[in-house]
């Protein structure tokens, strides 16, 4: 039955696998022995040089599980043919989760998360994923369309906190967010004309602050599920911050 407790708990370690590629990313998770390595793959075609050596020597002294594809699967593996060199590996992160699952788990306080809606530069994803782990934020909701996924460039802005950081997978953020707000959650647009700020905000409700693109900002559908419009009040007639310096403003708006 899919309701039953074994396999709730193999949905959720399966939901907690983070696929990361290219060979220097995994490299370095693998020579990281703090992180929960379950998988490493390897195409069958690559020509067995010293990165991939390494790999498979660490791989066995960890006692980790290696699988040989042909390229094509392990494109389907990585998601990303033109930047995978042939290597993925996947990393059981008990911090990625889906956002249904934290739904269903959600703390008993007012938590705060950041949800991104068409963020595609992947160094600004970095960067707001880092700030948002120092700041303490409770998690980020990354839809799996239209914003850009954990890839090498990610990792690198991150500098490693993507490996630190509650992510919560969706498909689309616009239904997510309808979720959230069935819930009580409030849910928070950023807008210049907006007459609340950001510090006005009380700190007795679970809120999701919204992060829009870096050039058109929050999408329409996205917008419509936002229940409150909050500005970041700004000097010298400075129009707009990078979405990068606002998740940071917002993640370090109150101590933790």
């Amino acid at each position: 039955m899919t309701d039953s407790p074994e396999y709730q708990k193999k949905r959720a370690f399966y939901d907690s696998l983070l696929t990361i590629y290219g060979r220097k990313p995994v490299l370095e998770a693998l020579e990281d022995p703090s992180l929960p390595v379950h998988k490493l793959h390897l195409a069958s075609s690559n020509r067995r040089d010293q990165l991939i050596a390494r790999m498979e020597q660490l791989a066995g002294e960890r006692q980790i599980e290696i699988a040989y594809w042909d390229r094509k699967a392990l494109s389907r593996i990585s998601k990303n043919a033109r930047q995978d060199q042939g290597v993925a590996l996947d990393l059981a992160l008990p911090q990625y989760s889906s956002a249904d699952a934290f739904l269903h788990n959600a703390p008993d306080r007012p938590y705060e998360l950041l949800a991104l809606d068409g963020i595609t530069n992947p160094q600004n994803l970095g960067m707001i994923i880092r700030s948002a782990c120092a700041g303490g934020m409770d998690g980020i909701i990354l839809p799996q369309k239209g914003c850009a996924q954990i890839d090498p460039l990610v990792i690198k802005a991150s500098t490693g906190t993507v490996f630190k950081m509650r992510l919560l997978r969706c498909e689309r953020l616009a239904p997510t967010l309808a979720e959230f707000r069935k819930r009580g959650v409030r849910v928070c647009g950023l807008s210049s004309h907006a007459s609340d700020t950001l510090a006005s905000l009380s700190d007795d409700t679970a809120t999701v602050f919204v992060l829009g693109n870096e050039t058109h900002g929050v999408s329409d559908a996205v917008a419509a599920q936002c229940s409150h419009q909050l500005r970041i009040p700004m000097h010298n007639n400075v129009e707009s911050l990078n979405v990068a310096v606002t998740a940071a403003l917002i993640s370090f708006r109150r101590p933790r």
